[in-house]
């Protein structure tokens, strides 16, 4: 017999939680996510809940947690897509269609209870935070912020009447594969003088976090299942990026003094935890301090990237892109990073996917987004 139980209290949001360390525990690539952080992703500290109405269960065989699951209803999301929408997230379980199939019942009876007739995902708990169903890489592993999969999850979550939706893709680059042919090289000098690349300024910190607000919903906003970003929800972001991320790894491309384009390059947090096993204590905030700031990590990740609408389809856009790309190289030299993840990247978004394959990188991870009717 399957159980499904909601959670509801501190202990069963501990086991939702923790479910997947016993679940990965024999995947060499699985990295169990600081457990800290999980919680305050899933209360109200985190942002995204100022918009966003959820609910989890986990499914129970024998008393034992074998699968767990999210379904949220995003106000925002609605203004954007129709008061008819739903999404689902987080989930995991055992190789058991059963357990699949009374995980998402679970999950589409609180949907429709909410109004939902159409459901996408996964996300965690939308689209501006880990989005996708991992559906190739397996074999390395997740980079900060990224999900990680079962191979078999995708036929489980297909057999349930759900259908693509749209893919996302994960470029991997050697720092020093990261060149220039003759022909962008070209390109980019023509516009240097046009084009300002600056480094973010952090005694106006939560200003400048605002004006990449800005540039990010004006780039993104006619993509798949778009979200903007709160100011709320930036403002915090901002206090995790002081904390993780140095001055000379985010910069703002500006035209004739105003701010066009940005670019956020983050130290791989997922290489400094993977032996913490999710918890700080009693001695692994020491060991994460002294990875991030002394010892320092060997790859990063690119998280954040927009460019203003206005400049996407011109000549520029795609040199402003370059441009901002080229300023991390020497920050990543000087803090010995060999490797960088850009992600993610919208299968759709083709002058992006051709501009990263012409640096020399290589997409290595794909994931998928969902959609179904109920």
């Amino acid at each position: 017999m399957i159980r499904i139980e909601k959670v509801q209290d501190k202990q069963e949001l501990k086991e939702f939680i923790t479910f997947p360390s016993t679940l990965f525990r024999d995947d060499p690539n699985w990295i169990d996510p600081l457990f800290i952080e999980r919680e305050e992703h899933l209360s109200k500290k985190n942002p995204g809940t100022d918009h966003i109405t959820w609910q989890a269960w986990v499914a129970k065989r024998e008393g034992k947690v074998v699968g767990r699951i999210t379904a949220q209803i995003d106000t925002l999301h609605r203004e954007l897509h129709g008061d008819d929408t739903g999404h689902f997230g987080m989930i995991d379980a055992i190789d058991d269609p059963e357990v699949f199939s009374a995980l998402f019942a679970a999950a589409e009876e609180w949907l429709r209870s909410q109004g939902a007739r159409k459901i996408t995902g996964p996300f965690s708990l939308n689209i501006n935070q880990e989005s996708g169903l991992l559906i190739d890489g397996f074999d390395t592993p997740p980079s900060t912020m990224m999900p990680h999969s079962k191979p078999y999850y995708a036929a489980r979550v297909e057999e349930q009447g759900y259908s693509k939706g749209i893919d996302l893709l994960a470029y991997w680059m050697q720092r020093t594969d990261l060149h220039f042919n003759p022909s962008l090289s070209k390109l980019m000098d023509r516009v240097r003088s046009q084009v300002t690349i600056r480094r973010l300024n952090r005694k106006q910190f939560a200003q400048e976090m605002q004006v990449m607000r800005e540039i990010f919903n004006s780039g993104w906003q006619h993509n798949w299942g778009f979200v903007p970003f709160t100011e709320h929800e930036f403002a915090t972001m901002g206090d995790q990026l002081k904390f993780l991320v140095p001055d000379d790894m985010i910069y703002i491309a500006e035209i004739e003094g105003k701010p066009c384009a940005f670019i956020v390059g983050m130290p791989n947090i997922n290489e400094a935890v993977a032996d913490l096993h999710g918890r700080l204590l009693p001695l692994g905030w020491a060991k994460l301090l002294w990875r991030l700031k002394v010892s320092g990590v060997r790859t990063a990740r690119v998280p954040l990237m927009g460019v203003r609408e206005e400049y996407q389809f011109s000549r520029i856009g795609p040199v402003i892109a370059l441009l901002l790309i080229e300023a991390l190289r020497d920050p990543f030299k000087k803090r010995n990073i060999d490797a960088l993840e850009m992600s993610w990247i919208l299968e759709s978004n083709t002058g992006m996917n051709n501009i990263l394959k012409k640096i020399g990188a290589l997409p290595y991870k794909q994931y998928r987004l969902y959609e179904k009717q109920i």
